[in-house]
């Protein structure tokens, strides 16, 4: 069987997977489906996966959850798999920080024998089909199954439930700088808001204008569009009759490589060169010739 065949059918699994862990019925109960049985364990053997793409937890959610625990207790039992003498958390870390703060010396687990890939996968499918991630850590996670694992877009696409176009667009948001990436993990920028300043000359502070005015997401759009097409603009003639005969005819040449436009600002011993491009896939096109050198 090929590998990629073998990955879509995982991520059919993991699916299928993700909705019996919904199904899973109170300890004591008999469950809803045939899943492995769960069981009551001490609470301090029970650990984070610290490669869990989930990292930011709201506070007062966690509150809310432990009053609810210490009245009704785990409704649903966190999915873990062994780790030496400890069980390893791949799906349920929330319920798990919220039963520490209820104090609870023992929670209900359900032991799954997977290895590294599978549990990430199982930790992303089951945080995004719940909206548990934020933009960024959704992206994040995305990558990291490419980085490790060698997953194509389409086959994340199949894993989570999501088209082609939205895993890219997730991992476009990883070309952010670090401020605006911070605005989008706190919340204050949206994913759409995000995306739109992927290809502008300043994203953070056109982030922090957005943040400050309380612009919508198509008001982002349109302010990027302006940023982006003054990047774009053809530079006056007079400064095109400023260069040499070397300088133009090595921008002609570069042009004609890439089929982009490209603009040599030379002075003294060193300058600059502009690339102008249009959509983002003729910017991911450059990047990859670049990195092949």
């Amino acid at each position: 069987m090929s590998e990629d065949v073998s990955k879509r059918r995982l991520g059919r699994g993991l699916a299928a997977l993700i909705g019996e862990m919904d199904q899973v019925s109170p300890v004591g109960e008999t469950p809803a489906r045939s899943v492995s049985a769960d069981r009551l364990v001490p609470i301090e053997h029970v650990v984070r996966n610290p490669r869990n793409p989930r990292k930011t937890f709201d506070e007062t959610e966690l509150q809310d959850l432990s009053s609810s625990i210490r009245q009704h207790g785990i409704v649903q039992p966190v999915v873990v798999r062994t780790l030496g003498t400890n069980y390893e958390i791949i799906a349920g870390e929330r319920r798990w920080r919220a039963a520490q703060l209820a104090g609870l010396v023992e929670i209900p687990v359900i032991v799954r024998d997977v290895d590294d890939r599978t549990a990430l996968e199982l930790a992303i499918v089951e945080n995004v089909q719940r909206s548990d991630l934020n933009p960024l850590e959704e992206a994040l996670g995305y990558e990291q199954l490419i980085a490790e694992h060698g997953y194509t877009q389409n086959d994340l696409g199949e894993i989570i439930g999501k088209s082609r176009s939205h895993v890219a667009n997730s991992l476009r948001l990883l070309k952010l700088p670090e401020p605006v990436r911070d605005m989008l993990a706190a919340g204050d920028l949206s994913a759409g808001h995000a995306r739109a300043l992927v290809s502008t000359s300043d994203p953070a502070s056109l982030a922090r204008t957005i943040v400050t005015k309380g612009l919508s997401v198509r008001d982002a759009e349109r302010m990027a569009q302006a940023d982006i097409k003054a990047q774009t603009e053809p530079r006056p003639a007079s400064r095109t009759a400023e260069k040499d005969s070397d300088t133009l005819a090595l921008e002609r040449t570069l042009s004609d490589a890439l089929g982009l436009d490209v603009k040599i600002n030379h002075k003294g011993t060193g300058g600059q060169i502009r690339i102008g491009y249009r959509t983002l896939e003729q910017l991911e096109d450059v990047c990859r010739l670049l990195e092949r050198r």
